[in-house]
């Protein structure tokens, strides 16, 4: 939401029209399994409401947390037409979904078929492909002997026993010579008794187990391919909550795992079973519940999807949608080249149901936009599909079903297509590559031309964030602590270009502190007379600013383009980083500090110099930092009257260009440069804040000397400098702590200021404490055991400790050397 709200507001602020519709999807899955889980606390399933009642019920819920969605979604600040929000069960969006069924039905794009598919045992609903979420497991592979009717026997191995009570045949590869011999015999299927044949096949691979395969039709999706090229029986073994069904004889009624147990005991005692090997598994589970899917044998529809593929790999191929970051785009061709029909029947009470009725009478099958009253060939009764839609059903239209269509509409006119879709890599296939299909086929364009693919949210630890494992905090919670701007800023400059991002709530106080830098350097420019009612803030004449308000013009301008580069290129963090590092450190630290002086002088031109050049840079600031930030700014935009028009609606000014002054930011580069220089010697050799120091220059020519010493009153004023003087210090000054500054030599007399003796007792204790912390990080690095075990991360980071450790032990060590001379 965050990154998506950055790239409307940022292009409202450039003037361009854009409309985000707030919208929800029905979710089927998940909305009813927890409904049904609400159930289940009051003893009750959803066959004991009834599916009205139920329905019903799901309404109640969806209400309660839709609320809760969209009063998220306002607490974090989204940039949304709040009275165009939509919701797929929408009677609109209802519309659209039913013509387009309707449509690809009538074009023979929708089937109804008997195929192997994903099962969820736990939601009792079939699943598409990509609703199924692989986990890399050990698992076994178990090797069972078939006996041959005649005598001898055929081994063959498999991850799921269980299954073979619906085995049909034994597959060999044609080429195999091995078995040459089996070809055509009869094997007797272990504990059934079922007479079965031994097929040839050029799917079989020879090198998986013993080069045999078992052939259960029902119950994978290549057995089922392979029963249907050899007229096979599909024997289905287990009913649809994954418990073996009659089929399964004296294992009727067992879970599928616990008739694993049973069975593979029952081989070994027969001595069928010749040996178990560990074997590295893929299991596939349900994306919503976690549950292992089961491959079932089922009548569903589907969706010919390669129609519609063809057009949508075009789209991307010549460039019309692009994909951020690039390396998307291989994914998205990988999948669309080797695309499946979609299987689209869900077995849930909650969604669009199906719109095809069936005559009972005489087999008529009805598909039409509105329900049939009877019959069209019989006039008998009709009877409707019970099962929904997969909720991506009505998804995949979304970027047209929300303005209108299928009717022409003005928005839908106006407003398709879009120019950015900002969404998550996960749901690529899900939506992204479905809406495009969608685009193409029913509106006749492509929905969107650019595709930002963020990163997920995780925990520190790189875990996905889930309530079950607890780290999934609420926004509205981290708004109220925190506030939105906070969350909505930290959360962007988090997110590398297209990579996950690592969160703990602590990490948000980044985004409060800056909020409240930022509110803070406004009320200094208000203060001196730079608010509502005070000065006009309009740019000074040329002839009145000094050095320091060309550099900060001159950096407004730059990070003005540097930030429309980073965000028209999707580098959100950077753009964020970028504006940060000037408003808080350029801005604040640097120019406020310098200008302060002449906020409250006497001098009236000099007074309105400072204020002018001030109120500008803050609005600038303030423009740019909008998308990321937008309550902050515009109250501070409002409460200061730096524009006539709120940020969003105009009032950034991004056209007014700052000229860029190479000369002026040369000049304070290096005078900040000697400021800092100045400051860490004071920090390392212990000299107290209120302290002043001399400061000792030497110079690489007479014009940067000049330019420097003209603004010396910066630099005593921020470096808390007595006195600046050219050359070397005397030799009985000693000692002297030294820097150089670019071609600048930069010499700090200490013997007046720090008490030597004190001073090298300071820096030996650190050094031995430091040398400590060092000796047991260096200890770590070199254990093997921690760097075969610890996570990359970890150890990183603990190489990271060391190298600043390392780095520090080495600058007190010089510094000791210094005041021991």
């Amino acid at each position: 939401m965050t990154l998506q709200d950055v790239l409307i507001r940022w292009n409202m602020v450039r003037g361009a029209e854009c409309l985000w519709l707030p919208g929800k999807d029905h979710a089927g899955i998940a909305t009813q399994v927890a409904v049904e889980k609400a159930l289940k606390k009051e003893n009750k399933t959803r066959q004991d409401l009834g599916r009205e009642a139920f329905t019903a019920r799901v309404w109640e819920w969806k209400e309660q947390m839709s609320g809760k969605i969209s009063e998220q979604l306002r607490h974090l600040g989204a940039a949304c037409d709040w009275t165009r929000e939509r919701f797929t069960l929408d009677e609109g969006l209802a519309r659209a979904v039913r013509t387009a069924f309707v449509t690809l039905y009538r074009q023979g794009l929708i089937y109804r078929g008997e195929y192997v598919i994903n099962w969820c045992p736990r939601c009792r609903t079939s699943l598409a492909d990509e609703e199924v979420e692989r986990e890399e497991l050990k698992g076994s592979l178990w090797y069972i002997r078939y006996p041959v009717e005649g005598g001898g026997h055929i081994a063959v191995a498999t991850t799921r026993p269980e299954t073979m009570l619906g085995d049909t045949a034994v597959a060999v590869n044609p080429g195999d010579e091995r078995y040459s011999w089996a070809w055509g015999k009869t094997l007797v299927l272990p504990v059934v008794g079922r007479r079965i044949p031994v097929i040839k096949d050029e799917f079989v691979d020879p090198g998986f187990g013993t080069g045999a395969v078992k052939v259960t039709p029902a119950h994978d999706a290549d057995d089922f391919a392979m029963g249907e090229r050899h007229g096979l029986e599909r024997v289905v073994v287990m009913d649809e909550s994954g418990v073996m069904n009659e089929n399964a004889g004296e294992y009727a009624g067992t879970d599928r795992f616990e008739c694993r147990r049973l069975l593979v005991e029952r081989l070994e005692k027969e001595g069928l079973l010749e040996k178990v090997e560990d074997y590295d598994l893929s299991l596939g589970k349900c994306y919503r519940c976690g549950v292992p899917v089961e491959p079932y044998l089922s009548k569903q529809y589907f969706v010919r999807m390669k129609p519609l593929a063809a057009p949508a790999l075009e789209a991307v191929r010549d460039g019309r949608i692009r994909f951020h970051p690039e390396r998307w785009t291989r994914v998205y061709y990988h999948w669309m080249e080797g695309i499946r029909d979609w299987c689209i029947s869900r077995q849930l009470w909650w969604g669009h149901r199906i719109p095809v009725w069936y005559c009972d009478g005489c087999g008529n099958v009805v598909c039409e936009m509105d329900d049939p009253a009877a019959c069209d060939k019989c006039g008998g009764e009709l009877r409707q599909e019970e099962d929904v839609l997969d909720t991506w059903f009505s998804s995949w239209l979304w970027p047209f079903s929300t303005l209108g269509w299928p009717d022409e509409t003005d928005d839908l006119e106006r407003f398709y297509p879009t120019t950015v879709l900002v969404t998550g890599p996960d749901i690529i296939f899900f939506w992204v590559a479905r809406m495009i299909m969608a685009g193409l086929f029913f509106a006749g364009d492509i929905p969107f031309e650019h595709v930002y693919f963020h990163g997920l949210i995780r925990d520190e630890h790189g875990r996905k964030m889930s309530k079950s494992l607890g780290n999934s905090p609420d926004p509205s919670a981290l708004v109220e602590k925190f506030g939105s701007d906070a969350l909505r800023f930290t959360t962007v400059s988090l997110t590398p270009r297209g990579s996950d991002v690592l969160f703990a709530e602590r990490l948000v106080e980044t985004g409060r502190n800056f909020a409240n830098k930022v509110w803070n350097a406004a009320r200094l420019i208000r203060s001196a007379g730079g608010g509502a009612g005070g000065r006009d803030g309009a740019m000074p004449d040329p002839a009145d600013l000094e050095v320091a308000d060309r550099w900060i013009l001159s950096g407004a301008g730059r990070l003005t383009a540097d930030v429309a580069r980073r965000i028209d290129n999707f580098e959100l963090n950077e753009a964020a980083k970028a504006v940060y590092d000037f408003v808080w450190h350029r801005f604040c630290d640097w120019y406020l500090e310098i200008a302060k002086e002449r906020f409250y002088s006497e001098d009236e031109r000099a007074k309105a110099a400072a204020l002018g050049v001030s109120r500008a840079v803050l609005r600038r600031s303030l423009a740019l930092l909008h998308p990321f930030m937008p309550f902050v700014t515009e109250q501070i935009n409002s409460e200061l009257a730096l524009s006539e028009r709120s940020l969003i609606d105009g009032g950034a000014d991004l056209d007014t260009g700052f000229p860029a002054d190479d000369e002026a930011e040369a000049v304070m580069r290096n005078v900040f440069g000697i400021v800092e220089a100045v400051r860490n010697i004071r920090g390392e050799m212990g000299v107290h804040p209120s302290d002043e120091v001399d400061l000792y220059l030497k110079f690489a020519d007479r014009a940067e000397m000049e330019s420097v010493l003209a603004l010396g009153s910066y630099i005593t004023k921020m470096a808390k400098v007595k006195r600046i003087a050219e050359g070397d210090p005397p030799g009985e000054r000693r000692p002297v702590a030294t820097s150089v500054v670019g071609r600048t030599e930069v010499a700090v007399p200490l013997g007046d200021v720090i008490d030597i003796e004190v001073e090298k007792a300071r820096l030996k204790k650190e050094l031995a404490r430091i040398g400590r912390i060092l000796e047991r990080s260096e200890a770590k690095l070199n254990d093997a055991e921690f760097r075969a075990k610890a996570p990359v991360h970890v150890i990183e980071k603990e190489e990271e400790k060391a190298r600043k450790l390392t780095e520090a032990r080495a600058k007190i060590e010089r510094n000791l050397s210094l005041i021991a001379d």
